[in-house]
């Protein structure tokens, strides 16, 4: 059992996949792992052929001697993941954002200041109220 160990040891001295899994590694796994499991749920010659190549790919990763190459594509790939990564929260984040607006317009009136244009939230339910801008300090009537 040892010499089997020992030969894997010098048989990866030197191999990209001695160093551990990058996260192009883990992306990688991760989709092959989506087809494959598509693949046995709804057969497609396509989602088989897709997970096979990708196979390919990650085992040739994993014994590349040419380690500074997986490296630059490591960091390729780091660097168009932030990208994405990041244009997906801004969407993430203006979606929240108008699901907060729409939740606030439930419990809340949103009026506009008639002199200055200053957006104002007044609770809804009180009745006739008078609002004072907070900006502009102009007193205006409305119904909450």
């Amino acid at each position: 059992m040892g010499t089997f160990r020992d030969y894997i040891s010098r048989f990866m001295q030197g191999r990209y996949g001695s160093y551990g899994i990058d996260r192009l590694t883990k992306f990688l796994m991760g989709f092959w792992f989506v087809l494959l499991t598509i693949s046995i749920f709804w057969p497609s010659r396509a989602f088989v052929t897709v997970s096979l190549f990708l196979f390919f790919i990650l085992y040739f990763r994993l014994f590349s001697r040419n380690i500074p190459r997986r490296y630059h594509e490591n960091e390729v790939y780091v660097q168009y993941a932030g990208k994405v990564r990041s244009f997906l929260s801004r969407i993430g984040g203006s979606v929240k954002h108008a699901q907060t607006h729409g939740a606030q317009l439930r419990h809340y009136h949103i009026y506009k200041c008639p002199s200055c244009g200053q957006k104002i939230r007044i609770p809804r339910g009180k009745g006739n109220i008078v609002i004072r801008c907070p900006k502009c300090q102009k007193e205006f009537r409305k119904v909450s």
